[in-house]
């Protein structure tokens, strides 16, 4: 039986790393990545409301087609509302959600050491600072209420994380 992992958290929270470190240990598996997604539908992004919530509900419906058709999926997106987890939720009956709980003080150093963001913005939180709308800094990020599993990735190293995963990913099937 195939399932959705939504691995959420602030940027620079480790999402797209532990996405990358899951996809080869599960079968049929597609990462959905926000980033990706905003470069093709949004090549100049506002990062407005109306703007993310257009994109969330696509990246939830894009899941459900690849979930139907037998894929495990992986959502590598922040999701700063809940409301956007929660739709995904909703509408997949075996739905994981993953929250990467991370500093932003923490996450602003991993910023200034990566060289791959994923296609993430640069410099995002240089950006926050001058205006740009950031979850975490100047734009609410609600962390999940109830999430299925909680990995504090300043304590937690990629393997043990992917570990983790695994098991709960394990229960779906």
């Amino acid at each position: 039986m195939p399932f959705v992992i939504w691995i959420t958290g602030l940027p620079g929270s480790g999402k797209s790393t532990i996405a990358d470190a899951l996809k080869p240990e599960l079968a049929n598996a597609v990462v959905l990545r926000m980033d990706e997604l905003r470069k093709i539908a949004t090549p100049h992004p506002t990062y407005a409301e109306d703007e993310r919530d257009l994109l969330y509900r696509a990246l939830v419906f894009t899941a459900i087609k690849l979930y139907e058709n037998g894929h495990n999926v992986i959502i590598d997106a922040t999701a700063n509302m809940r409301r956007w987890r929660e739709l995904a939720r909703n509408r997949i009956k075996d739905y994981i959600e993953v929250y990467l709980k991370c500093t932003v003080e923490e996450c602003r150093m991993r910023e200034i050491k990566r060289a791959d963001t994923h296609l993430a913005p640069k410099d995002i939180y240089k950006k926050a600072d001058a205006g740009w709308p950031v979850p975490g800094v100047n734009v609410p990020y609600e962390e999940p209420l109830d999430p299925d599993i909680v990995i504090d990735t300043e304590k937690t190293d990629i393997s043990t994380s992917v570990e983790m995963i695994l098991e709960k990913s394990a229960h779906c099937t």
